[in-house]
């Protein structure tokens, strides 16, 4: 038998991109009545589409804490579609009072530990070995298969939920522990057990996971949508508590927002947050 690969198969989705901007409050309360209702038009018209683009959704939050006052999450099917998602805002008068406090780049990911174990099992049994054409066909027939019953996974709409907590997350790769180190088994057994606990709050909050290796600081982002905030605190902490996050994990900085749908913009920029957003 081959010695089997350690990296498990992983499907990818939507490209998405998590903007943060401080607000130039100063400069939007100097500014005419007549040309703040111009930046208005163009920028509720502007994210009323992005609502509702079946090609690809973005949602505007306001945040809470001093990492920023608005945050733009994108979801699109390619880095080139962000890109022009990202253009397009800086075409718009709105981009005038934005200052670009942080950023996120990563796609939808979901890995897949249980099949990949079985996959390369089952090719090694054949005879093949991993890196060879028969083996790349091996697995691309897996990947294009459990994409197709996995796609509204891997290309979700944004969750219509009142707030959002966005943070991204490394695993260790330090001198006393390693996660890349450890046997795929050992993985696959943490994992599962962490995805338990996420599975226990499906009825109370949304989770979108996305991979960002090579991408950004980072190598995961997790987006929760919930319609209750303590619900973002009650999972992670109870997250904390299994081997893979009690272990492994490292977390960066936390975004907790509330969601602005277009249709809001205007009271947002007029100091309201409106108690149906």
């Amino acid at each position: 038998m081959p010695e089997l690969p350690s990296v498990p198969i992983t499907l990818e989705g939507s490209s998405v991109l998590h903007q943060m901007f401080h607000f130039d409050w100063s400069a939007w309360k100097k500014l005419p009545s007549e040309e703040k209702q111009a930046v208005i038009s163009e920028a509720a018209g502007l994210f009323a589409r992005w609502e509702q683009d079946s090609a690809g959704q973005s949602a505007a939050f306001s945040l809470l804490g001093h990492k920023g006052d608005l945050l733009l999450v994108h979801f699109r099917k390619s880095f080139a579609d962000l890109g022009r998602a990202q253009l397009g805002l800086a075409q718009t008068k709105l981009h005038d009072f934005l200052k670009a406090s942080h950023s996120y780049l990563s796609v939808v990911e979901l890995g897949l530990y249980e099949s990949s174990a079985k996959t390369y099992a089952a090719l090694a049994e054949q005879g093949l070995e991993p890196g060879t054409p028969e083996w790349d066909a091996g697995v691309g027939e897996v990947v294009e298969r459990q994409s197709k019953a996995m796609a509204q996974r891997l290309y979700p709409a944004i969750p219509d939920a009142k707030y959002i907590c966005f943070y991204p997350m490394d695993r260790k790769r330090g001198e006393q522990v390693n996660w890349y180190t450890e046997p795929m088994a050992d993985r696959q057994s943490m994992m599962h057990e962490h995805g338990m606990i996420g599975r226990r709050y499906a009825g109370q909050v949304r989770q979108i996971i996305t991979g960002s290796i090579g991408f950004d600081d980072w190598e995961w982002g997790v987006d929760l949508f919930a319609n209750d905030p303590l619900v973002f605190k009650k999972l992670i902490y109870e997250m904390r508590f299994d081997r893979v996050s009690a272990v492994y994990a490292l977390f960066g900085q936390f975004f907790v927002g509330v969601r602005v749908p277009a249709a809001h913009l205007e009271a947002w920029l007029n100091g309201e947050l409106p108690a149906s957003s």
